[in-house]
């Protein structure tokens, strides 16, 4: 009968810290998630719309809704927890087309109903759907590191 072999010790699993990035880390990459969304919105609706001056009317698209989104992020200090649903992706969202809307209607830029329906609607899938895709990774891998 052979003797039983020594148990050697398991690795232990890695924590929440440690398969979650910094906060820094997760905010300047929430941050540039935000950012490059928010040029993809403006991009598609003057693709859509047939629009000239490809990147320079991207910007000239996008600047009031970056810089929503960049009040919403200073006046709520959105960096502690970024990537959460709520508070944080309801505040950019909101925050991105509401003051970016202010701001076009400020800069003569058009703001009529239909643009702000479709604003809300697709800014709100971008900003809150990724959010939402990380919340559904972040809550598999604490399953997996609990089995």
């Amino acid at each position: 009968m052979p003797s039983p072999s020594p148990q050697l010790p398991r690795p232990s699993a890695p924590d929440a810290a440690q398969t979650r990035p910094s906060a820094g880390r997760a905010a300047a990459l929430a941050a540039i998630a935000d950012a490059l969304l928010i040029l993809l919105f403006a991009a598609i609706g003057r693709d859509a719309h047939q629009r000239g001056e490809i990147i320079t009317g991207v910007f000239a698209t996008a600047w009031p809704f970056l810089a929503g989104a960049a009040v919403a992020w200073i006046a709520l200090r959105l960096w502690h927890d970024p990537l959460r649903l709520w508070p944080a992706g309801v505040a950019v969202w909101l925050g991105t087309v509401g003051v970016g809307m202010i701001l076009r209607a400020v800069t003569g830029q058009t703001v009529v109903l239909p643009f702000i329906i479709v604003a809300l609607l697709s800014l709100g899938v971008f900003l809150l759907g990724y959010r939402l895709a990380v919340a559904g990774v972040r809550r598999l891998r604490s399953r997996r590191l609990q089995a």
